[in-house]
């Protein structure tokens, strides 16, 4: 997915007016009014880091409802769907354009605000257009429309909020581009679908994720998970756009490698890890090291930068896990037991349809990342991921997330 650093930027006027499909029924009420903080909503994902390279949830958005599947982004903020106004530009999604709602954003709705600079100039006050740029080079160009959602609580009550989301008729692919309807934005920012059901009164603004192998879950709200039991560490307050941990320390096997102060993003939208040049070079040559004897580079296996094969090929995981070390990266909290985040093996490794061990990790300074290393799909699976603005901390436990969970702890 286009997931990584990504920032959202003013759109250029747009010249010619596009027409607006009127024929979409609007009259379902949202029961959204309900104060309903103390349930959570959950979301089956689908997809794998490998071979597919993507996640997804099933979304229903419309009178009457129709699903679309959207890629799960916590790196960025606006959800919007590939979107039939009539579209200029759409890749290829399962499911027919979206049509939109007659309801338009305003230009002057403090939602366009968030995604535009202070000095943007309303082109046409009656609506609002935007465009998002990614890090893979993929963007999105459309206007702001409010629609309703399905959403299923855990109380057992379905709801129909309004939110505002955005119709995009004029999509570029990046590097990394997945056959989605669209993007579903849980970033820290107003536009997000989590700050607008929190605004709302229907759930915690709080966000967390449980990925495997096989697909995971999704959740927004804070009654799936018992918060003492959970690892925790502040949110950065310097980097205010991303879910951004900081002065982390890189451990290798269980030993300070001296790299410390580091800046980490955490990024469902990456489906690899990527840390910055100095520890990138120093884990190709602390693996290389322990490798030594044990494993030949398989340099005609392009799947990515660095693959290893043993004397027949890897037919999982398990079968190469042996060879390599555990990572981690050290938090600090200003206790003697500092919160580490674990990476195993499982959770930096793939195993190619070459039947090698191939790298999860690359180097983001190449991509321009400069001195941020993002935490990605990879080294997220078997473990439950937690955002909490309100606390304004990241958390982390391990758990099973093979199987959503009904009701509260049920994954510890």
């Amino acid at each position: 997915m286009a997931g990584e650093a990504r920032n959202t930027q003013c759109a250029s006027s747009i010249d010619q007016q596009h027409k607006w499909r009127k024929s979409m029924s609007t009259g379902a009420s949202s029961s959204s009014g309900v104060r309903r903080i103390g349930s959570s909503i959950i979301f089956s994902l689908y997809g794998n880091v490998y071979p597919n390279g993507f996640y997804f949830v099933q979304v229903f958005v419309g009178h009457p409802p129709r699903p679309y599947f959207l890629d799960p982004d916590t790196g960025s903020d606006l959800t919007w769907l590939q979107c039939d106004a009539p579209c200029v530009r759409c890749t290829k999604g399962f499911h027919p354009l979206y049509r939109p709602s007659n309801d338009l954003v305003v230009c002057r709705d403090p939602l366009c605000a968030s995604l535009h600079s202070s000095d943007y100039r309303c082109d046409n006050p009656e609506q609002c257009d935007y465009e998002v740029e990614y890090a893979d080079g993929g963007s999105s160009l459309g206007v702001l429309v409010n629609d309703l959602f399905t959403l299923n609580l855990t109380s057992g009550v379905r709801i129909f909020p309004r939110l505002t989301l955005g119709c995009g008729y004029d999509q570029l692919p990046g590097i990394s581009d997945h056959p989605l309807d669209g993007v579903l934005g849980l970033g820290k920012g107003k536009s997000s679908i989590v700050s607008q059901l929190h605004d709302q009164g229907v759930v915690k603004n709080v966000v967390g994720q449980c990925l495997s192998g096989q697909g995971g879950y999704l959740f927004l709200g804070e009654d799936v998970y018992d918060s003492s039991r959970i690892t925790w560490t502040p949110m950065s307050r310097d980097y205010t756009k991303h879910y951004t941990a900081e002065n982390a320390e890189f451990v290798f096997d269980g030993k300070s490698t001296g790299i410390k102060n580091l800046n980490v993003i955490f990024d469902s939208g990456s489906s690899y890890t990527y840390f910055n040049s100095q520890i990138y070079h120093s884990l190709i040559s602390l693996t290389k090291k322990g490798l030594s004897g044990k494993l030949r580079e398989a340099t005609d296996d392009r799947t990515l930068p660095f693959c290893w094969k043993g004397k027949k090929p890897f037919e999982n995981i398990h079968d190469v896990k042996k060879y390599f070390k555990p990572l981690a990266l050290r938090f600090p909290n200003g206790r003697k037991a500092k919160p580490q985040f674990e990476i195993s093996p499982e959770a930096y490794l793939i195993i190619s349809s070459k039947g090698n061990a191939c790298l999860g990790i690359l180097n983001g300074t190449d991509i321009g990342l400069n001195n941020l290393n993002m935490i990605g799909d990879i080294s997220m699976q078997h473990k439950m991921i937690i955002y909490d603005n309100e606390k304004q901390a990241i958390g982390w436990t391990a758990a099973n997330c093979d199987q959503p969970p009904r009701s509260n702890r049920a994954i510890l």
